[in-house]
């Protein structure tokens, strides 16, 4: 890879209400741009929003839903992404012709679309169709991955990426502050958040503690050590449907050290300065050299896969 400039960003969403998130993706666009980013990121299904969608039927999935790359949302990110001369990363719902629904990934450029990943891993509504692959793509003179929320969860979503060839991985998540059996951890109530100009201290201690920032260091910045990678996280902030979202947009490098991170309760954008150097000279590069596959074969055993999520296991 070559050095570049990310930008990860992070902005309260509203939900089945396109126009104001497109609208706001555009000014954290223009934001990163005059930081000199070359690329910038957004959270997963950002532009109709996320949450809200397991209230939802199959039909009212596919009227929510767009085709990539040819809906009207793809093209307004391309048109964004030429306004400002910058590649952007935004979450969308796709259908295809066989009315699946995915939730799409997708990236362009001021020359138009470039490419699309679909969550492996989905969970927020039964009518949402599983990926089948990995994607990783050259861009701007590096190798570029992707990798939706829940499928950061399994390493080796992330292993079988950078064995692609990937050096940056983008990470687009909607996460944190949510029911779980799991010490310290759970949500936060929404007075809270509507109350963060008075009192910002109180909820900046919940959202940097264990139910948000606490908890993402615990496996977030493994996944950039193990495997020699960047990764860029991106998250919304505030109300999200029925939840609040810590926001807390970050970069991690090779290391598995933070370069940047967003402290603002409320829409933001962070840049870092991403250098070749790191990739190569990480332990994870070494890592990669020491596999011996050959032992392997436990992980190709067939099993059927459940995709639950944490608020979905009770304590007895």
């Amino acid at each position: 890879m070559r050095d570049i400039r990310v930008a990860t960003a992070q902005f309260e969403t509203r939900d089945n209400d396109r126009e104001y998130n497109l609208g706001r993706i555009r000014e954290l666009t223009r934001i990163a741009a005059e930081k000199d980013a070359e690329i910038v990121s957004f959270h997963e299904s950002c532009i109709p929003a996320y949450t809200w969608l397991q209230t939802l039927s199959k039909s009212q999935l596919l009227d929510v839903a767009e085709t990539v790359p040819e809906g009207s949302s793809v093209g307004r990110l391309i048109e964004i992404a030429r306004e400002f001369n910058i590649v952007v990363m935004a979450g969308i719902m796709e259908r295809d012709a066989a009315e699946n629904v995915y939730n799409t990934y997708v990236t362009v450029g001021p020359q138009g679309f470039i490419a699309k990943y679909r969550k492996l891993h989905p969970f927020i509504n039964q009518n949402v169709s599983s990926g089948d692959r990995y994607v990783v793509i050259d861009l701007l003179g590096c190798k570029i991955g992707f990798s939706i929320c829940y499928d950061n969860n399994l390493p080796e979503n992330v292993r079988a990426t950078t064995l692609l060839g990937a050096e940056i991985i983008f990470m687009p998540h909607v996460t944190g502050c949510l029911p779980s059996i799991m010490p310290g951890r759970g949500t936060v109530t929404r007075e809270r958040w509507e109350n963060r100009h008075v009192d910002p201290v109180q909820l900046r201690q919940e959202f940097r503690g264990p139910k948000g920032r606490q908890w993402l260091l615990r496996w977030l910045p493994t996944r950039a050590w193990e495997n020699g990678i960047y990764a860029v996280f991106s998250n919304p902030i505030g109300l999200d449907y029925d939840t609040i979202k810590p926001g807390l947009a970050m970069i991690i490098d090779p290391y598995g050290e933070v370069l940047t991170e967003s402290h603002v309760l409320d829409d933001d954008v962070v840049v870092a300065l991403l250098t070749a150097e790191k990739i190569e000279t990480s332990p994870g590069r070494r890592y990669l050299k020491a596999r011996r596959p050959e032992l392997y074969d436990g992980l190709r055993v067939p099993q059927e896969s459940v995709t639950l999520p944490g608020w979905s296991i009770k304590t007895k």
